[in-house]
């Protein structure tokens, strides 16, 4: 019997496991994928937004020589942290339902596709889903940090599925001297739109609002507006994907009853967000706002309606991805613990739920 269940190996998760080690609980951090299996599918050559210090768990320095760190070195980070603290982890393994039991919870587990596959496809899915359990996992509390990266916003047109498509942006070499589309306007597709026109390709943007959205970074947006300007990287915008089809693109004006334009790409890329998912939290009981996928959860313990399940990261926030980050994210542990060894305390109702 384990005292917390951790589910996700993110940073959230693995700074809820390293709070529970110091107060003397034993944990384990399942994850169907790899360590930080995000940040590894993340684009190659990504530099964080943040500084080292706002991305440290558990108290330990995270040195590097550049003023923002990179991709490269957070996996380095991470794997020193699950090192140093000595974390239990159970990769590669998938958590099929949670159950709520008298003496706390039972987790049904089954063995994820092997990561061979991981790095090739330019995104986290591995492959079909197990749906026979392999092992059972019993847990006084679970704490659920699953994130939303495993999960893309679709479009849903037809060709979405196409093997030359892909919702990941991985790197740009391969398209060197090739038209390719990138759909999105937030982030990851002005730094994906960036990135190929520098590696030469012939990149064109498309997105459905008037302009680049609100949020993309100050240092971004005036270096994607002013390539724009120069025509070197094309611009649709108020127009959205009504087809995909071998070597181009069908699109549509949003708000114009006028003809929409086929594009030529060798490669499509659909930056359009993602999202997390809720069937685990819903199965289990938990009560999730069917608007915003956001689960209930008390604001200052994230406990979720079901005694003794707890949510951490930017699971919390549901839909708005963009209101919890490592930055945020990584203190939800400590305050879940607290929680927890406040309830074993001598005189409180028992011990862990």
């Amino acid at each position: 019997m384990l005292d917390i269940a951790v589910v996700g190996a993110g940073p959230a998760g693995l700074a809820t496991a390293i709070a529970a080690r110091e107060a003397g609980l034993r944990a384990r951090v399942i994850d169907k994928g790899l360590l930080v299996n995000s940040i590894f599918h993340f684009p190659r050559n990504q530099v964080f937004f943040t500084t080292p210090e706002l991305l440290e768990i558990g108290g330990l320095p995270f040195v590097t020589p550049f003023e923002k760190p990179t991709r490269i070195e957070a996996l380095r980070y991470y794997r020193r942290v699950a090192d140093h603290f000595g974390l239990d982890l159970a990769l590669g393994r998938r958590v099929l339902a949670i159950a709520r039991r008298e003496a706390g919870f039972e987790l049904a587990l089954a063995a994820s596709a092997p990561p061979s596959g991981f790095a090739t496809a330019g995104g986290p899915d591995p492959g079909p889903a197990p749906t026979t359990p392999s092992e059972t996992l019993r847990a006084r509390a679970v704490v659920l940090a699953t994130g939303y990266y495993d999960n893309p916003n679709r479009l849903g047109v037809p060709g979405e599925d196409l093997p030359h498509v892909t919702h990941y942006y991985a790197e740009a070499h391969a398209y060197y001297q090739r038209p390719v589309v990138v759909v999105g306007g937030k982030n990851s597709a002005a730094l994906a739109a960036l990135d190929l026109h520098r590696h030469g390709a012939d990149v064109t943007l498309v997105h459905r609002g008037p302009g680049l959205s609100d949020s993309v970074k100050y240092w971004i947006r005036p270096d994607l507006e002013n390539r724009i300007r120069q025509g070197a990287i094309a611009a649709r915008f108020r127009t959205r994907v009504r087809a995909i089809h071998a070597g181009r693109v069908e699109t549509e004006p949003v708000d114009a009853a006028a003809d929409g334009e086929e594009l030529p790409a060798d490669a499509v890329f659909l930056l359009t967000g993602y999202h997390p998912d809720t069937g685990l939290l819903r199965a289990a009981g938990v009560d999730v706002d069917p608007a915003t996928d956001r689960p209930w959860h008390d604001a200052d313990s994230f406990e979720t309606n079901v005694p003794g399940l707890f949510v951490a990261g930017s699971l919390v926030s549901g839909n708005e991805t963009g209101r919890t980050f490592i930055e945020n994210g990584r203190f939800h542990g400590e305050r879940i613990v607290a929680t927890l060894v406040a309830r074993s305390a001598p005189g409180a109702d028992g011990a862990l739920p």
